[in-house]
């Protein structure tokens, strides 16, 4: 495997010296227990997604360790290699997800960027892209084209629901409960997830990820994962997926059934979610990526939260400065074309897609 031999890196400016870099052949339980030790990690670092972004997605994982002169652990990097004839050649941390940049003390973060650069260029990539949330060291560039939505959290539900909380989305939030919607929270959640949120791609003109793709993170992270669904008579109307993890909840993947949108089950949604995230502890609540100024962004907005800029870090030899969107020009027909095909069709075909859209 190209790109698979230890380096050693002297950062440039000072700061730690002989951190060497080399390819993490471990266990999960080995990487985890590493990784509760390092700064700034997210479940996005977790190593169960090395299984599932292999096993499942049939992407290659390039896990990288940093250690010092002790051999000590310093620093962790979840990258992956994904590879389409149709999309293009990527390297990134993490496929799918907002974050899985590097990890560690500053020098480590250092280190694993420049190895990372180094292997994309060896591997011949299109783009090299670090997830990060915070600024990397180094000379790679930023982009500013994502960005999350934070909200903190108080201990107890009626105090959001008072005092952070305008009246307009209060308002909105209690539509859905007045026509007899009620969320259901569990792993036996996810098929009425999964229906939702099949439909909801379709209907964006997005190819859907597969159904074991969630059946495995069910599987993976059971302490972790959140399936909700909101329901009307036993019906889903909206449905979302997120991550339990350090204090936080991030709501990573959710969708509504057109056909109830004027009842506003999505609001339900958001505000269940926010509920059970504080019955558990959490003090912050994540909105999960989108675009500046785009429409998901001001419904996120409209919550109180405080925009977070995503300094995600980039290498690209070939001016691609994003992976594929169906927003991107060129789109345009293929976009129109899958949101007018039966559902079980795009079912069908959408995973073997969306596994090559990171």
């Amino acid at each position: 495997m190209t790109g698979n031999q230890p380096k050693t890196v002297q950062p440039a400016g000072g700061g730690e010296v002989g951190i060497e870099v080399r390819p993490f052949e471990g266990t999960v339980a080995e990487w985890d227990n590493a990784l509760l030790r390092l700064p700034d990690l997210t479940f996005c670092h977790l190593g169960g997604w090395r299984e599932i972004m292999d096993g499942i997605l049939g992407h290659e994982p390039l896990y990288r360790v940093a250690l010092n002169p002790d051999g000590e652990v310093v620093g962790l990097h979840p990258q992956v290699r994904v590879r389409s004839r149709l999309f293009g050649h990527y390297l990134l941390s993490m496929p799918f997800l907002s974050y899985g940049g590097p990890v560690g003390s500053d020098g480590a973060r250092l280190a694993l960027a420049l190895d990372a650069e180094e292997t994309a260029r060896q591997l011949g990539v299109d783009l090299l892209e670090l997830r990060v949330r915070k600024s990397l060291p180094g000379h790679l560039e930023e982009t500013a084209r994502k960005l999350t939505v934070l909200l903190d959290l108080p201990e107890d539900s009626e105090e959001l629901w008072s005092k952070g909380l305008k009246s307009k989305v209060r308002s909105q939030v209690r539509r859905p409960m007045k026509e007899g919607m009620e969320a259901r929270f569990g792993p036996d959640c996810l098929d009425s997830f999964y229906r939702v949120f099949s439909r909801t791609m379709r209907d964006l003109g997005t190819p859907v990820l597969s159904r074991s793709f969630f059946e495995a993170l069910a599987a993976t992270f059971p302490d972790e994962v959140v399936f909700c669904t909101i329901e009307l008579k036993g019906e889903p109307a909206a449905a979302g997926c997120g991550f339990l993890w350090g204090g936080e909840f991030e709501i990573t993947w959710a969708g509504a059934v057109r056909a109830y949108s004027r009842m506003a089950p999505n609001m339900l949604l958001y505000w269940s979610l926010m509920e059970h995230a504080i019955s558990k502890g959490t003090r912050v609540f994540n909105f999960g990526r989108c675009s500046p100024g785009s429409g998901t962004h001001k419904f996120k907005n409209q919550w109180g939260g405080i925009d977070t800029p995503l300094p995600w870090a980039q290498f690209t030899p070939k001016d691609r400065t994003a992976t594929p969107s169906p927003n991107d020009a060129g789109f345009e027909l293929a976009v129109a074309v899958w949101k007018r095909l039966p559902l079980a069709l795009a079912n069908r075909l959408g995973p073997v897609i969306s596994r090559n859209l990171p």
